[in-house]
């Protein structure tokens, strides 16, 4: 989607309007890909706009930061809380936050740790990443020949910027074959995610999901999702997927900050189920945006009001 401007961005610890928020061409970040970045989403809610997950994010944000030994000039409180600023100072009912920490200019070389860490937190306008259509009508999807990398590889539980070149050629290349989004299979051969998003897969009212194991991000939605399927009563099973399961399952569906929960209508040209978002995501879309949106009890204690 095309990138909206919004009116300051949080860097480093002060507000600077949109268009100032630059940095040099030799920042380490740039040449190396040693960032770590966040998506987070604030929904439109009858009380004003609220913050879905912000502390599991901002944990996991830190996390990366821990994986990649960039420090943290900041603590958890300070981001989450430029986070909401940034919301509010924008005024967005609703929109798309964007923290992301890099390494700064210092030295050309491989290792950065000399370098300063830059902080930035921007927010925009935000609407369906996989189309306004596909949360009812689903998307069509490919297996890419792109595989997500092996273990001892790149650290995969790490929302690292470099790695995310190999989401890229997944999902270039599901687009250049007609695709809306591609599928990454693990080193081994299993399902494991998609280019940025996690998956979900029903068969016989079971619902199964990759584990850490199969190189996925541990997604903070897919963690939501999991929590409101046990509530729900669906029995859930974490486990290996074969691809063939993708062919036969009755249902799929991916979930990310992005893509929410999105229903996945075919794989690879063959039509998932009857080819139409089935009742349980059905189910599960109903009480996500139901809770994030602010139409249901917040049960869970995910919204932070702006």
């Amino acid at each position: 989607m095309a990138l909206q401007k919004a009116d300051v961005i949080w860097m480093n610890g002060e507000w600077v309007p949109w268009d100032n928020a630059t940095v040099h061409v030799s920042v380490h970040g740039l040449h190396y890909g040693s960032s770590v970045f966040e998506g987070i989403r604030a929904y439109s809610t009858p009380t004003g706009p609220a913050v879905f997950c912000l502390e599991p994010h901002v944990r996991r944000l830190f996390n990366s930061c821990k994986i990649a030994r960039i420090d943290v000039p900041y603590t958890p409180d300070q981001i989450s809380a430029a986070c909401v600023e940034a919301v509010a100072r924008n005024k967005h009912e609703s929109c798309y936050i964007r923290p992301l920490v890099f390494r700064g200019s210092e030295v050309i070389g491989l290792d950065g740790r000399k370098c300063p860490t830059e902080v930035v937190i921007f927010t925009m306008e935000w609407g369906r990443y996989l189309g306004t259509e596909a949360i009812e009508n689903g998307v069509d999807v490919m297996v890419s020949s792109w595989r997500r990398m092996a273990p001892g590889t790149m650290p995969a539980m790490a929302k690292i910027g470099g790695q995310y070149v190999g989401s890229q050629l997944i999902t270039m290349e599901a687009h250049d074959n007609g695709f809306q989004e591609g599928i990454a299979l693990s080193v081994n051969g299993y399902v494991s995610e998609g280019a940025g998003e996690n998956m979900f897969v029903v068969m016989d009212s079971v619902i199964f999901t990759p584990p850490l194991a199969a190189s996925i991000l541990g997604g903070v939605t897919r963690a939501c999702v999991v929590t409101l399927a046990n509530a729900l009563g669906y029995e859930l099973r974490e486990q290996v997927i074969a691809r063939e399961m993708l062919y036969t399952a009755d249902e799929v569906f991916f979930t990310g900050t992005a893509a929410e929960v999105t229903p996945i209508r075919s794989v690879d040209r063959i039509p998932v189920g009857s080819g139409q978002r089935g009742p349980i995501t059905r189910h599960i879309q109903e009480e996500f945006f139901g809770i994030t949106e602010g139409r249901q009890p917040d049960q869970f204690g995910w919204l932070t009001p702006v």
